[in-house]
């Protein structure tokens, strides 16, 4: 189902939008706001790209786990892909994606929802602190064993 609604339903609404859009505000106007939106939200993508990518780097430097930078990357990328989409839905969708407040909203319902949690990523290892694995070692004794030394 999401493919069809990924590459059928959107593309569909697009070009019902689209057209009545340009009915409206002709269609030259209409072309040339789809290609200044695609250029303009690349720029702001970049420019946010880089700035959540120094401050993932800032964060590991100094031994803190950059989820929210990742879940910011994630949705710079959501972004970038629904703003070279041409249409005016997927550009309204892009720009909201590039406001950092929606942004921390969704990461807020998120963790709210339980799908996403604050740490991000998990560890498998013993070291980790939250783990509540202990490991020991041990050495099975019988009891005929015992009776015979």
């Amino acid at each position: 189902m999401p493919f069809f609604l990924l590459f059928v339903i959107i593309p569909f609404v697009e070009i019902i939008v689209f057209m009545s859009v340009s009915d409206v505000i002709g269609l030259g106007t209409a072309l040339l706001m789809a290609l200044i939106t695609a250029v303009l939200g690349g720029v702001i993508v970049r420019y946010q790209g880089l700035q959540t990518l120094m401050a993932a780097q800032k964060n590991l430097r100094q031994g803190i786990l950059p989820s929210k930078e990742f879940f910011d990357g994630l949705c710079l990328v959501a972004a970038g892909a629904t703003l070279i989409t041409p249409g005016f839905i997927t550009d309204a969708i892009g720009f909201a994606l590039l406001v950092p407040a929606l942004r921390e909203l969704l990461r807020g319902r998120l963790l709210r929802s339980g799908r996403f949690e604050a740490g991000g990523f998990h560890s498998n290892s013993s070291e980790s602190s939250n783990s509540g694995i202990i490991e020991a070692e041990y050495e099975q004794v019988d009891d005929d064993d015992t009776k015979k030394e």
